[in-house]
């Protein structure tokens, strides 16, 4: 894939992803994006669940008449595409899709998509992302300046997530050594990685580097902000929230990145009422712990910082 990074960006691209549907990545998108529109900035919100896009429900918004359908079927010009929402300073683009799947995406149109996500003339652009790992999804999430994870306190979830990472850093490896020539390099010794005594990512990444000085200098550059920020929806209990720990310790262990725990989110039955009711969630809801939880995790991810999980549950 061509290197779009090197587009200049109009803003700051966030993307909620995770590998799991039912996660909560489109409440946790909407909220975010709220919360950054609340403080004044200039919001765009962009549905990419191809397929089952539902971020307008969230809003109160009836199915849009606009939507990525005519970015990628007539060329309309993405910015164009977007609907107002209740906030003056946030919009949507709709991933409201009848007639096209994210494998049929081409890679010019992908590559016009993302161009123009990074020239829209807003400070922040949330991409919300659907279920799996199909190469145009982690694409998506790779062109992100903070790439967040959502994951519930599941087994499936949690598992579905440590695969997202795994194939997003293997991904960005691959097409950031393919720049130099090297791609054939990765894909051989992972290929073989037992005769290479490589157990995991991490072991790859670390044997490239030290097999090859010109190598270690690319991945040093290029991985540098491969940052994980990480967000625990659904939570019931202290084990819940302390779940965020442990992900972070195996994540590093076996995948090398570095992991902000940014926060969790209780679980709590307003936010489905929120949404049968056509009510923005941190709109109308401010006062409950979920809305509280949320800001917080804004502020973590906008300072770099992590969540404070020895006080417990809140």
């Amino acid at each position: 894939m061509a290197d779009t990074t090197r587009v200049a960006k109009e803003g700051e691209i966030w993307v909620v992803g995770g590998g799991k549907g039912g996660t909560g990545k489109t409440f946790i998108t909407s909220s975010t994006g709220t919360t950054l529109a609340k403080r004044g900035r200039r919001v765009v919100m962009v549905d990419m669940d191809i397929g089952g896009a539902n971020l307008h429900s969230f809003f109160g918004i009836s199915r849009p008449q606009k939507s990525l359908t005519s970015f990628f079927e007539s060329g309309t010009r993405l910015a164009d595409l977007a609907v107002d929402t209740d906030l003056p300073n946030m919009s949507l683009i709709t991933g409201d899709i009848h007639s096209i799947a994210s494998d049929t995406i081409r890679f010019s149109q992908k590559l016009k998509l993302f161009r123009q996500i990074m020239k829209l003339n807003v400070q922040n652009v949330l991409i919300d992302l659907g279920a799996g790992s199909h190469a145009n999804t982690l694409d998506t999430f790779l062109i992100a300046d903070r790439m967040i994870i959502v994951l519930t306190p599941e087994v499936i979830a949690i598992e579905n997530m440590y695969h997202f990472v795994k194939n997003s850093l293997f991904r960005k490896v691959k097409l950031t050594l393919k720049e130099y020539g090297f791609k054939e390099i990765v894909q051989h010794i992972w290929d073989r990685r037992q005769s290479y005594g490589i157990k995991n990512l991490k072991d790859l990444i670390d044997y490239l580097k030290d097999s090859f000085s010109y190598i270690r200098t690319i991945l040093d550059n290029e991985l540098a902000g491969f940052r994980i920020h990480l967000v625990v929806n659904m939570v019931r209990n202290n084990q819940d929230i302390l779940l965020g720990t442990s992900i972070k310790s195996v994540l590093t262990k076996y995948l090398g990145v570095p992991i902000l725990y940014s926060g969790y989110v209780e679980y709590n039955d307003v936010v489905w009422k929120s949404v049968r009711e056509r009510k923005q969630f941190m709109l109308n809801y401010t006062a409950t712990g979920c809305a509280r939880q949320v800001e917080t995790v804004v502020e973590n991810i906008l300072n770099g910082r992590e969540v404070n999980v020895p006080g417990g549950y809140a």
